[in-house]
């Protein structure tokens, strides 16, 4: 994996300036929404517009194929039709909609994982305290353009900022754990469009199901009421009732792969955030709690 260190300006280097020997993680530059212009969602959260816009022109595509291959039998699962509704272009487009949030979230969290690498304290012996505070609060901003884009980052800077107008170092372990809990139902909320989705999905294909089921019946009602019809025109007039059928397993199929195609994804997705989050709480253990310390002036001075 590539790894990143932060060069820190030595003491008296213009202000705001990295070191020429290391890169700065720029979330305004390198975060996947912003980069696209759109407003970057907080963290690993994605932006409902970017998706949405994603999603479409996905959409499109893929009906673009669908046109091209017309007459094969991909084609005509997915065609839009009278008897078929638009019951597939809803779920080829949620099913895109999920992919575009997935595929996102996956390009900030590589994006946040790179957080981690950064050293933050200058050598093996800096000591965290009120007195140094400061110090480490430069190191942050000089290594990134804004420490509260990062989800690491802003957890030191918050548990900093109290531990600074404060001044006691036992209420940081107990803010970052709060910081860490915020941070887990932040990574819950992020997936919950996600969830509908997996949840109406199917339920589109159920609704193509009752559509096709009904003009199978309706058609099979119709050839039960030709009285005196011959058994060609009968014949005849069931093709529309397998037809009516054949809406029905379709949708139904459509509907239940998509699912657990996104439902397989927000697995595998959601394992790779969890490990994410634990990694960020042993960063912080590592660097930030097991450095804290008292000075005996401000020890004297409780």
């Amino acid at each position: 994996m590539e790894r990143y260190q932060t060069a820190y300006p030595p003491p008296g280097a213009t202000p705001g300036h990295a070191a020429p020997t290391g890169p700065v993680l720029s979330w305004r530059k390198s975060d996947i929404e912003r980069r696209l212009a759109f407003p970057g969602a907080r963290h690993t959260a994605v932006s409902s517009l970017l998706s949405f816009v994603l999603a479409v022109l996905m959409t499109v595509a893929f009906y673009l194929i669908v046109a091209a291959t017309d007459g094969s039998f991909f084609a005509e699962m997915f065609e839009l039709s009278l008897t078929k509704g638009h019951i597939p272009l809803l779920i080829v487009f949620f099913f895109n909609w999920s992919i575009a949030i997935l595929f996102i979230k996956w390009r900030k969290l590589v994006f946040q994982r790179k957080a981690l690498t950064l050293r933050i304290l200058p050598d093996d012996h800096f000591v965290v305290s009120p007195s140094t505070v400061d110090d480490l609060m430069a190191r942050l901003y000089r290594g990134v353009d804004d420490p509260r884009h990062f989800v690491v980052l802003n957890r030191i800077q918050v548990a900093l900022s109290n531990l600074k107008n404060l001044g006691r170092v036992t209420d940081v372990d107990e803010i970052l754990r709060s910081q860490a809990e915020n941070d887990e139902l932040a990574m819950d909320t992020s997936y919950s469009l996600l969830k509908g989705f997996v949840w109406a999905i199917p339920v589109l294909g159920f609704i193509g199901t009752v559509l096709g089921l009904s003009q199978a019946i309706g058609g099979f009602g119709n050839v039960l009421s030709q009285e005196g019809a011959d058994m060609t025109k009968i014949a005849s007039e069931l093709k529309g009732v397998t037809g009516g059928l054949s809406v029905a397993f379709e949708t139904t199929l459509q509907g239940l792969v998509a699912a657990l195609t996104v439902q397989m994804l927000i697995t595998f997705l959601r394992k790779s955030e969890e490990e994410f989050l634990d990694a960020t709480r042993d960063y912080c253990h590592r660097n930030i709690v097991n450095r804290l310390r008292m000075t005996p002036f401000e020890t004297a001075a409780e």
